[in-house]
């Protein structure tokens, strides 16, 4: 029998509770940020040094029980990809690979394998310097938490997509059989063919951080 109050709205759209995880992926620096169990809030947790991030966001996902890591895939407004997207394409498939890993060895009945997913998340950073130039905050405290307000983003806008739509968001990233080979196969994702040029001088590619 439903209890009085009824599933949560989560529930109904077909989406079990359970914390989200959302990346922002930079040349130099990481962005993390978390959901609550309802999947309603996007909040800041730090900002990572790129080089131990996939361990530190595989660490954070296993400590939090989380169900499904979000990273932000910045596309030009045009939707093309350029160097920033294939470095985000590249740090998802190396923590996709990181979090199966760690199933495999866990070997924990019942447990799931976190999903990766990649958001498309144009012009968040852009967004983020805004938000943190109009807070007032300026200088060495602005860029350390630039790269959290943008996990933020990327994370709060799948939280919004999945409640209208009772589905996940983004592109799900699948672990590749083996993790060397072709390029595409070293993704581990899918990618639709297209005609249209891809270019690394869009001056909407947000730049290096």
């Amino acid at each position: 029998m439903t209890p009085p109050d009824g599933p949560s709205a989560e529930s109904a759209a077909g989406l079990p509770r359970g914390i989200r995880l959302g990346v922002d992926v930079g040349d130099v620096r990481v962005g993390l940020a978390r959901s609550d169990l309802d999947g309603m809030i996007a909040t800041p947790v730090e900002t990572l040094e790129r080089g131990t991030a996939v361990q530190r966001v595989a660490q954070e996902a296993r400590e939090a029980e989380a169900h499904v890591i979000m990273v932000g895939l910045p596309r030009s407004l045009s939707g093309s990809e350029g160097a920033a997207a294939q470095k985000a394409r590249d740090f998802a498939a190396e923590l996709a690979a990181e979090m199966s890993a760690t199933r495999a060895e866990e070997a924990v009945a019942g447990s799931s394998t976190v999903e990766v997913r990649l958001i498309d998340e144009r012009l968040t950073t852009v967004s983020a310097h805004k938000a943190l130039h109009s807070s007032g905050r300026k200088g060495r405290k602005h860029r350390q938490v630039v790269d959290q307000v943008a996990a933020v983003m990327i994370l709060q806008q799948a939280l919004d997509t999945e409640r209208s739509t009772g589905v996940r968001a983004g592109e799900r990233v699948e672990v590749a059989a083996s993790m060397t080979g072709s390029p595409a196969a070293g993704t581990g994702i899918d990618r639709p063919a297209t005609d249209e040029p891809v270019t690394d001088d869009d001056p909407t590619q947000e730049g290096t951080r």
